[in-house]
């Protein structure tokens, strides 16, 4: 794994690195994000956890400027979403892996670091070692596995280190050590001022995270820490918390 360290982010304005009021999100008859508020200050890493189909990603691609919401205000870095000029501080990792197959793992990488004004030779070496594929610089994405493509998603996020990431299922299809490690690198970017958004529906990635929102059906069921939140549930584990706020009967309840 590289070592080198992340760079710090520039000077912010006060206040917190992302802001939502009464954001709301509507396709048709169905509403993906339902009024949700939310404020995170800067350097922390905050968790979006819940089932497939809770509303996480359509919530993260508001927040990204991606997405344009039918009520309600986002603001990332003091800045009014969405806005153009702000998506190159901005790094964002989808679900899906948006690769060129018929490029190499550095072709894609360089595009990515162009396409944000920020083609540092450096720094997309040392993002490559971090998701452990340094040595396979030179091969197609054709020759990729999943999990690997996975990994290359991820460095092409980080590579022009922003201000401000948002990861959709990063460590889905990734391995336990190589898991352990990315985790290691989001606090090492956290430590030195970055915020991180990350969605997952694996539970025990939440204690990995300095806030948890819990989503279900577009809606906030709780906030806080993992203690703070089992406490509330009166459970042992966040996937039991995350039943019991949701409603569902879960063994041990009452009959």
């Amino acid at each position: 794994m590289g070592t080198g360290g992340p760079a710090g982010p520039a000077t912010e304005p006060a206040g917190p690195a992302i802001e939502t009021h009464g954001l709301r999100k509507v396709f048709g008859a169905i509403a993906a994000v339902d009024g949700i508020d939310i404020s995170f200050p800067a350097g922390r890493i905050y968790g979006l956890l819940g089932p497939n189909g809770s509303g996480k990603t359509t919530l993260i691609r508001l927040m990204a400027g991606l997405a344009v919401a039918t009520s309600g205000s986002v603001t990332v870095l003091g800045t009014r979403m969405p806005s153009r000029p702000l998506l190159a501080r901005i790094g964002y990792m989808t679900q899906s892996d948006g690769l060129y197959s018929e490029l190499s793992v550095w072709e894609n990488l360089s595009f990515f670091a162009a396409m944000s004004g920020q083609p540092d030779v450096t720094a997309m070496a040392e993002i490559l070692d971090v998701v452990e594929l340094g040595d396979r610089r030179g091969r197609p994405i054709l020759q990729l596995s999943g999990g690997m493509r996975r990994r290359l998603s991820l460095a092409c996020a980080l590579v022009h280190r922003p201000t401000v990431v948002f990861l959709d299922e990063p460590t889905v299809g990734v391995d336990p050590v190589l898991r352990y490690h990315l985790w290691d690198h989001f606090r090492r970017l956290a430590t030195a001022g970055t915020t991180l958004v990350v969605s997952s529906h694996v539970m025990d990635e939440g204690d990995r995270c300095d806030e948890l929102v819990l989503i279900r059906s577009g809606r906030v069921l709780a906030m806080g820490n993992g203690a703070e939140i089992r406490r509330q549930a009166g459970t042992a584990d966040l996937e039991s918390a995350f039943l019991k706020l949701s409603g569902v009967p879960t063994r041990g309840d009452s009959q």
